[in-house]
């Protein structure tokens, strides 16, 4: 007999009797476990030291087990390794038509592939052993209904990974369509998207990477047919051309599945200055995956994840770089875009090799230098354009209630008051403007909750257009209410013997306040609506980082604060001098300096929040700016109220008198 038959007979017999299955759980933990606290391990009901790690078998038709943690007094699902597949008598079946001798069970086509008996698990012996021995064509395609036909479980997924992996070593030979077409059937499986979330209690947690790895390395060896190939999956797809030195640009186009958002697209161009440095005729082979980026970005330690499929290229080494265009999965997120490389040795995402060409809503573009060994597969890494912070969230929603109560409360002041500050045109045009600013600040905090609701239920879009322009509109009136505070100090300090009636006031500060607004922001929204760049993707404002609109309210409004700063330095000069007096009452100078207080005070915290505002945006992941942003932002509302209204002196002397008055009424009625 031939010793090889000999020694796989011999392997063969010790696995089928070393292959015992466990038939009741372990609990591996430094303290011991009685037999009650392992049956609650089984039923999963609550369990007493975090940590400790529960092992349970699989179901009778299921071999392999699975893991439980406990955490907060519960099991945690840790590991799926139950496998229905037999996955070394299918590697049997294809090795056999490839001629490999004993590959199921030793030597180099048998290595690092456990025993695993398929089927009924219990009887012992794997229930598809021996189906080697017939026929199976080369394309692998004889293997194909078995696992169609399994469920993506975690463990029949590492079995299938372990599975292409064996192939792509030792079966790699002439890999035609046929073999690549069936390849990708297989790995097509335990990539579609619905499955995706199983992946997370695979055992070995380096799986997605072995996929890549695995891939790659096959469809490297594809041969090309009439200098093309084409093979397509839904969630996976492979493409290759011949390639030399007098070929123009060429390019590979992929559009694929993606959950049930449509398709989503991604964009391989290799320069025509590149391929000048081809000595010869060689072969540029191309592999897209819409879902393994979700898998890979589980295994690394950044916040950042994967916002595009995964391009690996398979290029002649004396080709230094290549064009890659992502399209975004999810286009709602813009900020920290980066195009990276799949370190396939340290089983990361890299930014060393690749660079950010364009950044619009939709793509990224990326220049990514292909170095043959360390890079071949490239996406792209997307973070938050905010750090995700409870403290963020507790101090935006506690600061808008209270700055809305805060303007309620400063609108009441000013009805109560009225009559009693507003005996002079000075005093009148000062509340006036308090009260628009006032008013301003409130819709706009309104509007601000409303935009968030918005934004995070519905997400329609034309809904989002009319809240941003609105917010766009009150938040500027703010400005130009202040601002129309700034003019009238230097109308009282300059222009002491003109005098406008209170008519003529109203109607320059209703033009200044609402109108100059106004027209900004509809001029805003028509010339950068049209072109899709009015929004800021992922929340309803103004887009920054395509067309800028964020602009025409950030001018504006840091115009407007350095012009007030500049009106409050010019009152200063002007009070200081001996002459100040001439042609003012008394009455009116005191009423300029209140003015003049409002202006220095409310001015520089205005111009400081959205001055940091504006640092979020350069700084997107700085937590200290958003922070600061917040708190600023938030409690507009009460400084308003503070250093415009309770601060005043008039004002608090008007609501004591209209206090003692109103007590003293409710006495006489009482008498």
């Amino acid at each position: 007999m031939d010793v090889r038959v000999i020694h796989c007979l011999l392997l063969w017999a010790a696995h089928f009797f070393l292959a015992v299955p466990h038939t009741t759980p372990r609990v591996l933990s430094n303290t011991s476990k009685t037999g009650d606290e392992q049956d609650a391990c089984i039923n999963l009901i609550p369990c007493q030291d975090n940590g400790a790690i529960c092992v349970q078998p699989c179901s009778p038709s299921f071999h392999g087990e699975k893991s439980f943690v406990c955490e907060d007094r519960k099991w945690q699902m840790l590991s799926d390794a139950c496998a229905s597949l037999d996955v070394q008598s299918l590697f049997q079946r294809i090795s056999q038509s490839e001629r490999l001798p004993c590959s199921a069970g030793h030597g180099a086509a048998g290595a690092h592939l456990p025993f695993v008996g398929g089927g009924k698990q219990g009887h012992g012996k794997p229930e598809h052993f021996g189906a080697g021995n017939h026929s199976c064509q080369a394309d692998f395609s004889c293997i194909i209904p078995d696992i169609l036909s399994s469920p993506a479980i975690p463990g029949n997924i590492a079995d299938i990974v372990e599975l292409l992996k064996k192939i792509s070593l030792l079966l790699s030979e002439n890999v035609t369509r046929g073999k690549m077409q069936s390849y990708s059937r297989i790995a097509n499986h335990i990539l579609n998207s619905s499955i995706i979330s199983n992946w997370a209690f695979v055992k070995d947690k380096n799986a997605g990477s072995m996929l890549l790895d695995s891939v790659n390395l096959f469809a490297g060896k594809l041969l090309l047919r009439n200098g093309s190939e084409s093979i397509q999956e839904p969630f996976i797809a492979t493409k290759g051309y011949s390639i030399h030195r007098n070929t123009s640009a060429k390019s590979f186009d992929f559009s694929m599945e993606f959950n049930s958002t449509g398709n989503i697209t991604g964009h391989v161009v290799i320069p025509e200055d590149e391929l000048l440095r081809l000595p010869r005729a060689s072969k540029a082979i191309s592999v897209a995956f819409p879902t393994l980026g979700a898998i890979l970005e589980s295994t690394q330690p950044e916040p950042a994840f994967v916002n595009g499929m995964v391009l690996s290229v398979s290029l002649p080494e004396e080709l230094q770089s290549v064009l890659l265009t992502f399209e975004k999965l999810n286009k709602l997120e813009q900020a920290g875009a980066q195009c990276v490389g799949w370190h396939s040795a340290e089983r990361r995402w890299d930014p060393a090799p690749c660079a950010v060409r364009a950044h619009t809503t939709s793509a990224v573009v990326c220049v990514c230098a292909h170095r043959r060994r360390s890079y071949r597969s490239f996406s792209i890494l997307m973070a938050p354009a905010a750090p995700r912070s409870a403290l963020l969230g507790y101090i935006t929603q506690v600061g808008l209630g209270l700055s809305i109560l805060s303007l309620l409360l400063c609108l009441l002041i000013e009805a109560v008051v009225w009559h009693h500050v507003t005996k002079t045109e000075i005093t009148y045009m000062r509340h006036f403007c308090l009260v628009n600013i006032a008013a301003s600040l409130l819709v706009a905090d309104v509007l601000f909750i409303l935009a968030a609701i918005v934004h995070n239920t519905t997400l329609n879009y034309q809904l989002c257009v009319a809240a941003t322009f609105f917010l766009h509109f009150f938040y500027l009136a703010l400005f130009f209410w202040m601002f129309t505070l700034g003019l009238l100090i230097l109308y009282g300090l300059l222009l002491i013997f003109f005098k406008i009636t209170r008519s003529v006031f109203l109607a320059a500060a209703f033009s200044i306040g609402y109108g100059c607004p106004l027209v900004i922001s509809v001029l805003t929204v028509a010339i950068t609506e049209p072109k899709n760049g009015y929004l800021r993707s992922g929340a309803c404002w103004l887009n920054w980082y395509e067309t800028k609109a964020l602009l025409a309210f950030v001018v504006p409004a840091l115009s407007i604060v350095v012009m007030n700063l500049i009106v409050v330095v010019v009152v200063v000069v002007k009070t200081g001098r001996s002459s100040v007096g001439e042609g003012f009452k008394s009455q009116d100078l005191s009423s300029m300096i209140r003015v003049s207080k409002n202006v220095a005070l409310l001015t520089p915290l205005l111009g400081l929040t959205w001055g940091f505002g504006l640092a979020t945006i350069i700084d997107s992941r700085s937590l200290a700016f958003h922070v600061v942003f917040a708190l600023l932002n938030a409690f507009q509302g009460f400084f308003i109220l503070l250093f415009g209204t309770l601060l005043d002196r008039k004002t608090r002397e008007a609501l004591k008198m209209n206090c003692f008055s109103t007590r003293r009424k409710w006495g006489l009625e009482k008498s």
